[in-house]
């Protein structure tokens, strides 16, 4: 293993198909027309597109501490692939640990023989983090990951929907799918259709009590307290002062949903029992960005966010599942799953293995990749 910070010296017969290193800032822009081929299927690249991009890979990677985002590099010194790499902190039962959270991982085939993808990966495994993450790992992704032992966590690769206004609903995902279309042909057929469907989508509350009540927060009250809430898991994050509200900064950057609100559920003295983070306006989905509770209040919170969501006029919610949420959720009418992005973990830490094993972890959410601009929004035209 190396040292932090360090790559081991490559072999003679990875040099031969060519060699990988940190991003650096003259890579950015062919990263972000790469990036942009692969993940939003742009034939006719833009500038505006590829500058936007790269000025949000550059302040998502390159600011701050060293970058360990990588980049390999073909044999004739072009672009072969590209691995985004967040660095993060955690600990276990006290001992801290250096963690990698993988996300946008891809390939160029036009310059790539098959050599980019085992080496990147190859190169971050080498590196000085005690487990790797990812929580947006696609089908192709998970092909790679298999081999190298990564633990996959079901569960959490799974995306739940709880639908309000289905009429509302569908004409919100057409409208992301073609921002060009004029509401006066969605609305009055989805009005309509909700009229008729609204005692099939009444809400469901199961959990609420007279004695819990939900606020609004801001972002420095949920990050004060989001660290509180999580002490039930033993492999959980470890950030450092100042580091959460910079990470919610960034998360709140995110437009293809909505503003980031916050909100926290309380008992008759005051004392926060849960909170959680989403996007959401009017009219459109809501997205669950983090959700938390601690023992038997998981249900009370979902209620509060699903409340929330609701009372602000969106068609619906979705969010990221979690073992812990999972029982609550199956109490909601017009709910539904799908597969949404594979959850992996991988560690040479027994402990941290184990502890994976029993779902005794952290992660989704802040701990993650999906609440980057990277995950959804349309860079050069939101």
């Amino acid at each position: 293993m190396t040292g932090p910070g360090k790559m081991a010296a490559p072999s003679a017969l990875e040099t031969q198909h060519g060699s990988v290193r940190p991003l650096a800032v003259e890579d950015l822009e062919h990263v972000a027309a790469l990036f942009l081929r692969k993940f939003r299927h742009r034939r006719h690249l833009r500038d505006r597109a590829i500058a936007q991009t790269a000025d949000y890979m550059r302040k998502l990677y390159l600011d701050g501490d060293e970058s360990k985002a990588l980049v390999q590099i073909n044999p004739q010194g072009r672009l072969g692939g590209f691995m985004g790499v967040l660095k993060a902190r955690y600990e276990l039962n006290g001992t801290a640990l250096n963690a990698a959270i993988i996300g946008p991982f891809m390939t160029d085939s036009s310059t790539d023989h098959g050599w980019a993808g085992p080496q990147l990966l190859r190169t971050l495994h080498q590196g000085e983090f005690d487990l790797y993450l990812t929580d947006s790992a696609n089908r192709t992704s998970l092909a790679f990951a298999r081999p190298m032992k990564y633990q996959l966590l079901p569960v959490h690769c799974l995306e739940w929907t709880c639908v309000f206004r289905p009429g509302a609903m569908a004409a919100a995902m057409l409208r992301r799918k073609w921002p060009g279309l004029p509401r006066l042909a969605l609305d009055p057929g989805a009005k309509a259709f909700d009229a008729l469907a609204r005692k099939r989508f009444e809400p469901s509350s199961q959990h609420s009590s007279q004695r819990i009540h939900r606020e609004p927060i801001d972002a420095a009250r949920f990050a004060q307290q989001l660290p509180v809430l999580m002490t039930d898991y033993s492999l959980r994050p470890s950030w450092r002062d100042g580091e959460l509200p910079r990470l919610l900064a960034l998360a709140a950057e995110k437009r293809a949903d909505g503003p980031l609100r916050f909100g926290g559920t309380y008992d008759e003295t005051g004392k926060m029992l849960g909170c959680y983070a989403f996007y959401g306006q009017a009219g459109g989905i809501a997205n669950l960005l983090q959700i938390q509770a601690s023992g038997s209040l998981w249900g009370a919170t979902l209620d509060a966010l699903i409340a929330a969501a609701r009372d602000m006029g969106c068609a619906g919610i979705t969010g990221q599942t979690q073992s812990t949420v999972m029982p609550q959720l199956f109490n909601y009418n017009g709910l539904f799953f799908r597969y949404a992005g594979g959850t992996m973990v991988r560690s040479r830490i027994a402990e941290v293995r184990e502890a994976v094993r029993a779902g005794d972890i952290f992660i989704g959410g802040l701990m993650g990749d999906r609440w980057t601009r990277l995950s959804s929004d349309d860079f050069g035209r939101v």
